[in-house]
């Protein structure tokens, strides 16, 4: 069996954008996380991808990635439950508790 790679890490600029982040603004993307995971298992990528969309107006530039390792936060915090490879956006299914 090949085992897939895990999904890339932030950059040094990524990092450096995502630090600037306020309290706030972290807030608003974990409560879209949550909000886009439902009550049955999805792709953490769809839940990434929807967040994304939903937060575009008011968060820009910040790599998927760092929306995953939040949904990963999520379900280490018991505010999400996940499925599958949680090193892995598109191997790893999420949902609410």
């Amino acid at each position: 069996m090949v085992e897939t790679p895990h999904d890339s890490e932030l950059t040094e600029d990524q990092i450096n954008l995502v630090s600037s982040l306020t309290d706030e603004q972290l807030q608003f993307i974990d409560q879209a996380l949550l909000a886009e995971a439902g009550i049955s298992f999805r792709k953490v990528a769809k839940v990434v991808s929807m967040a994304m969309i939903k937060l575009e107006g008011r968060i820009k530039g910040i790599p998927d990635v760092f929306y995953a390792q939040r949904v990963f936060g999520l379900v280490d915090q018991g505010k999400l439950v996940a499925q599958g490879n949680v090193k892995r956006m598109f191997s790893c299914e999420v949902k609410l508790p």
